[in-house]
């Protein structure tokens, strides 16, 4: 079977376009084995409908994933891509709390009130400072991690988007997330989105994904697609980039009762992502 995209985005994000059925058909047509539909929960710090759907949307976006999991039954997920914000986060758990999502992405994307990945901010960098920035976001990803709302950590390494480098020496800050990533029993996805930016690697970088590895941390995959023919972009490369970090399972998420986050299963890792008959596996 293809690999499972858990993080996409349609036309309620207010930055991506497609509705959710179109994912879903983009997704079979790509001969993915399961799709999440994973919009933004609405950010509640501020309303700013370029970056999320508003509280009254969120109910429509559920009943509307709900319809497709009915009608594609064991292949589509409700999912939901938060933000990590410490004065948000209690709101957060709450939203969460109060609706059948079947997994989370639990991300960071603002540092105090900046939103250091968004275009329109990212000249911030510069005045702020780069190092500065690293070593806010990495504090903030712990903080995210150890807040214990999250099924998937999203887009580990996010603070490189624009390209701009630290200096900080972070083996020893990278380590200790993954400990406490695996302790958690998170899962990082290995996100394709990346390739597209001006950084022009995958989320997290070769280095981090080997740490990882060695931390015991699970992987999964997200294409972080904002539009349809996004789906499942770029696997092969992710598939690499696992392989080359030792992996050779990577998580699949198997739906539980109605109500229930789902339960990860480890999946040989397969030399096709997208090859829906049989496939070697990978030597361990």
């Amino acid at each position: 079977m293809g690999l499972p995209d858990y993080h996409t985005h349609t036309g309620r994000c207010g930055h991506g376009e497609g509705s959710a059925t179109e994912y879903v058909v983009a997704a079979q047509q790509a001969g993915l084995s399961a799709l999440g539909v994973s919009d933004h929960l609405p950010v509640l710090h501020t309303q700013d409908p370029d970056l999320s759907m508003g509280l009254d949307q969120l109910q429509g976006y559920i009943d509307e994933v709900l319809e497709l999991k009915r009608r594609y039954p064991g292949y589509v997920l409700l999912g939901i891509e938060a933000d990590y914000r410490p004065d948000t986060i209690e709101q957060v758990k709450g939203l969460l709390a109060a609706h059948p999502f079947d997994y989370v992405i639990g991300s960071v994307h603002f540092i105090g009130d900046w939103g250091f990945d968004d275009p329109r901010e990212a000249d911030h960098f510069e005045s702020r400072g780069v190092d500065d920035a690293y070593r806010s976001y990495y504090e903030a990803v712990r903080e995210a991690v150890a807040c214990g709302a999250f099924t998937i950590l999203g887009h580990l390494d996010l603070v490189k988007k624009f390209g701009y480098r630290t200096s900080l020496h972070l083996d020893e800050t990278i380590d200790k997330l993954g400990r406490e990533i695996a302790h958690q029993g998170m899962i990082v996805e290995v996100n394709t989105a990346g390739l597209h930016k001006p950084v022009g690697e995958l989320y997290p970088s070769a280095e981090i994904l080997a740490r990882l590895r060695r931390c015991g941390v699970s992987i999964t995959f997200g294409s972080d697609a904002h539009a349809p023919a996004h789906v499942g972009r770029d696997f092969e490369r992710a598939v690499e980039a696992a392989r080359s970090a030792g992996y050779t399972h990577y998580a699949r998420l198997d739906q539980q009762s109605p109500g229930q986050r789902v339960r990860p299963r480890a999946v040989p890792l397969r030399t096709d992502p997208r090859r829906k008959g049989p496939a070697a596996c990978m030597s361990a």
